[in-house]
């Protein structure tokens, strides 16, 4: 009785950090808005690019937060070129510029981003 229990108290506690991490601590990680979402603390970007528009969807926490008062710069590397883009807010929780731009398969995007009251954080993209 007592191995069984010592044993099933082993087993618990081994597979607690596992069910942990397959929790993602409670945040929903995918695109929302077809993009591609890359994470930097406490805050995660969705960046979506399209040949009119680059937006930039913000959370914290998984909420939406307040992009009044903040900018982003978007480099886009790809298309056979480097395209750089200042982005305004444009809603709730969206930075956006608009404009043509163009990407190819295995592009990349490197995103700085400025909240108010938080430092700036750099988001590093790989796009589909």
């Amino acid at each position: 009785m007592k191995t069984t229990l010592l044993t099933l108290c082993c087993t618990s506690f081994l597979l607690a950090p596992g069910a942990h991490a397959a929790d993602k601590h409670g945040h929903d990680h995918g695109p929302r808005h077809g993009g591609v979402v890359q994470e930097v603390g406490d805050i995660a970007c969705e960046l979506v690019v399209k040949a009119d528009s680059v937006t930039l969807h913000v959370l914290e926490h998984d909420k939406p937060i307040a992009t009044a008062g903040a900018k982003a710069e978007v480099t886009l590397h790809g298309g056979g070129g480097k395209t750089s883009v200042a982005l305004v807010p444009a809603g709730e929780n969206r930075l956006t510029a608009k404009g043509e731009f163009r990407t190819g398969v295995g592009a990349r995007a490197t995103a700085i981003v400025s909240l108010p009251g938080k430092a700036d954080a750099k988001f590093n993209f790989r796009l589909k």
